[in-house]
């Protein structure tokens, strides 16, 4: 089946979070730390007017009860997208795993994995 990028949901918001994403790589490379690209997304996605929240808490649910720990997702964009920011060696199943129980939590329905660590921009794209 041949897919148009137009018919994934939510396709141009993240495609333009992606590119968002390429500049800032392109301008800093590898070999900071997250917080640092956390640093340069956020400046990007403030310059051009994307409605984001950074470190966004969640509780977590477990049967009756909330739970006392929260988690935070790095970036919350287009109230919509689960953004979280990696800086290592490629992208790892307890990356995709997190982003999973982050979009389940959160009830957003898409999630990417941008990883700065490498010398090319790798994102990967979660849907729950």
């Amino acid at each position: 089946m041949n897919f148009q990028k137009s018919q994934y949901h939510l396709s141009m918001e993240t495609s333009i979070i992606i590119g968002i994403a390429m500049e800032v790589h392109k301008f800093l490379g590898r070999g900071f730390s997250e917080i640092v690209y956390k640093d340069a997304m956020e400046y990007e996605i403030t310059k051009k007017g994307i409605e984001y929240e950074r470190e966004k808490e969640y509780k977590v649910k477990y049967k009756e009860i909330i739970l006392p720990h929260r988690f935070y997702a790095d970036f919350v964009v287009y109230n919509a997208v689960i953004l979280e920011i990696k800086a290592s060696r490629g992208i790892v199943e307890e990356h995709y795993g997190q982003t999973i129980n982050y979009l389940a939590a959160s009830k957003c329905k898409v999630g990417l994995i941008l990883n700065f660590g490498e010398s090319s921009l790798i994102c990967k794209r979660v849907v729950l």
